[in-house]
């Protein structure tokens, strides 16, 4: 018996939301759009967006994927949309940073069965807080795309943290060529903390089922304009699914001229790297080099060609709908990740 399609909407055509879709560089479905069009139980009709062109390509594109008996539609707020369009179970609010609260809000009181927010949550935890009260008030689940929650490689790692014996330590490091953070920037979440390390803070707090707090945060360089561009925020004694793991650490720089997300795990039987499109598994060997000593050696990982990682979000979206499965990445640990980085802030 073939199940029934959900009716889905989108809320904002830019990057993220739609052109990210035509980007040959990278996994596809890179996009809200693309991620929603290629999964068979969704259909989506309508999108949202202030900005004419934007809105108009991606009209263009998605009649084009639509079969005769299907129709789309464009509008320019989305205040037009929910006006003009009473069947949606999902709505996907793909927005800037700074229009999260108010797009979201809008969203929730349509109250579909679903919303799916791009992370950050909002620009902040209080903000954050006012999506949370609309969704338990209008009984509207929110899931929030961090991808890497999804994605096949990081989650082939969890099998793998069994094999390197007791974990001592964990460094999540994020590099680039963008701010850290400045005061200046806090009304329109224009800075790498909230915008990259959202994801950095994230997985970590995901693969090992720890809550970070109180960091004692060191290394911060700050530019000729008083904005951070580089830091280290560092964890004791961190409780996990794992056992307790004696440190983690959570480094960025925004003076780097290239860029790099990785997580590396060191336990006492071995150690795993693993970032965008690597993983790397090393395990103790008696030494080639050493008398009585061990070595770590390299071992042969088959990785997915593809991780997955937009299409299994949608596809959790769907599941979650069908009564399934519980929602991977929802709202409430979205904010516990906002409230580790306003914690790291405030050191600055």
């Amino acid at each position: 018996m073939e199940k029934n399609r959900y009716i889905a909407a989108i809320v904002g055509t830019g990057r993220i939301g739609f052109s990210l879709g035509f980007d040959k560089k990278r996994e596809q479905p890179a996009s809200h759009t693309m991620a929603l069009l290629k999964n068979k139980r969704i259909n989506l009709i309508a999108a949202a967006d202030t900005n004419e062109e934007n809105l108009e390509s991606w009209r263009k594109f998605v009649k084009k994927h639509h079969s005769k008996k299907e129709f789309t539609l464009a509008f320019p707020t989305s205040k037009e949309l929910y006006e003009n369009v009473t069947c949606l179970d999902i709505i996907t609010v793909a927005v800037n940073e700074d229009h999260h609260l108010e797009e979201c809000i809008k969203a929730i009181e349509y109250k579909p069965r679903l919303v799916i927010l791009e992370k950050p949550v909002a620009l902040n935890s209080e903000e954050a807080e006012k999506i949370r009260a609309k969704a338990k008030e209008c009984g509207v689940p929110v899931m929030v795309n961090h991808e890497r929650r999804f994605a096949k490689d990081y989650l082939s790692i969890v099998k793998m943290i069994e094999q390197i014996g007791d974990i001592q330590s964990v460094v999540g490091e994020l590099d680039s060529g963008l701010r850290i953070y400045g005061e200046e920037f806090e009304k329109d979440g224009t800075y790498s903390l909230l915008h990259d390390g959202t994801h950095l803070v994230d997985i970590v707090q995901y693969l090992f089922h720890c809550e970070l707090k109180q960091p004692s945060v060191s290394g911060i360089f700050k530019d000729e304009k008083s904005v951070v561009r580089n830091f280290s925020a560092h964890y004791s004694s961190v409780v996990s699914s794992y056992g307790t793991i004696p440190e983690v650490t959570i480094k960025m720089s925004g003076r780097s001229k290239f860029f790099e997300f990785r997580i590396e795990i060191l336990g006492t039987l071995g150690k795993i790297c693993i970032g965008n499109g690597f993983a790397e598994l090393f395990l103790r060997k008696e030494s080639k080099l050493y008398t009585g000593f061990y070595s770590l050696t390299k071992q042969k990982l088959k990785l997915p060609k593809k991780t997955g990682y937009f299409s299994g979000m949608v596809q959790n979206a769907v599941d979650f709908l069908d009564g399934e499965s519980e929602l991977v990445s929802p709202l409430e640990d979205a904010i516990s990740d906002l409230r580790v980085l306003e914690e790291i802030k405030a050191k600055f």
